[in-house]
């Protein structure tokens, strides 16, 4: 019965698959900075949903993290902002990446920043 069980409940948790990041705007703000980042998954429910993003510096250094409270089932892709990440002036590019609360953390992406 076990193995019965995990072939019909296997195809039905990879559905919503990773994250994905669509688009990513930055923008300067003083000497802080802003990022919208657009996120696309398949959202279906507390479960499983897209739940953080994150801007990344050299070295995978955590310059900001987006947390994402609730699931988005409806609404995809989604895009949420974060302001007041601190980007060191010598850096001109960092990586954005998302997580689901099943897949963990996605592929980054990289943002050339507009200087």
């Amino acid at each position: 019965m076990r193995s019965l069980f995990l072939i019909l409940f296997l195809p039905v948790a990879s559905i919503a698959g990773e994250t994905t990041i669509v688009d990513v705007e930055a923008a300067q703000d003083g000497e802080a900075w802003r990022f919208d980042v657009t996120v696309s998954h398949g959202d279906e429910g507390w479960e499983h949903y897209a739940d953080a993003w994150q801007v990344l510096g050299p070295d995978d250094a955590v310059l900001g993290t987006r947390e994402l409270l609730h699931p988005h089932v409806t609404e995809q892709p989604f895009t949420r902002s974060l302001a007041g990440v601190a980007i060191p002036a010598e850096l001109g590019e960092v990586r954005v990446r998302a997580r689901d609360s099943v897949h963990g953390w996605g592929p980054p992406v990289a943002v050339t920043l507009p200087r």
